[in-house]
């Protein structure tokens, strides 16, 4: 197990909120391509939703494009034990009512090698972190915007 740990790669979350129940499962095929390429590995895949009255519950999504396949076949049952109840509780707190969203946690495959690399010579994380798109359009704007 200790071996196991050592070889693991940052592990991450996304909470993505599909207002109005809209789910059409156009990012689907990317996220099984990630997979498929082992830049990711997923760990948790839990979908929800926020209802008007503000109570959150679980949803069971098997086709969401559809087409009458099972789109989720291939990570059904993914389940690390990383995501809890208390956790789907906190990612519908961030929903609007009316809305669903997926809940993501997975595993940075492609930073693994790196990350095993840098504990074996004793270093350690001590900040992590992720800069929104919105900030950096925003610094670029500001940037092109002075002579």
């Amino acid at each position: 197990m200790s071996d196991e740990i050592e070889e693991l790669g940052p592990i991450d979350y996304l909470v993505v909120e599909f207002p109005g129940h809209r789910m059409t499962g156009e990012g689907f095929p990317l996220l099984v391509d990630l997979v498929d390429r082992g830049l990711i590995r997923i760990l948790d895949l839990t979908f929800v939703r926020k209802d008007s009255d503000g109570s959150v519950s679980g949803m069971e999504i098997a086709d969401l494009t559809g087409d009458g396949e099972l789109d989720l076949a291939l990570f059904e049952g993914a389940s690390s034990g990383l995501l809890g109840q208390e956790d789907i509780e906190e990612a519908g707190t961030a929903l609007e009512p009316g809305s669903s969203a997926g809940i993501l946690v997975y595993e940075n495959l492609w930073a693994a090698p790196f990350a095993a690399a840098l504990r074996r010579g004793g270093a350690r994380m001590v900040a992590s972190g992720r800069i929104p798109v919105s900030a950096v359009l925003d610094a670029l704007d500001a940037t092109e915007a002075t002579p």
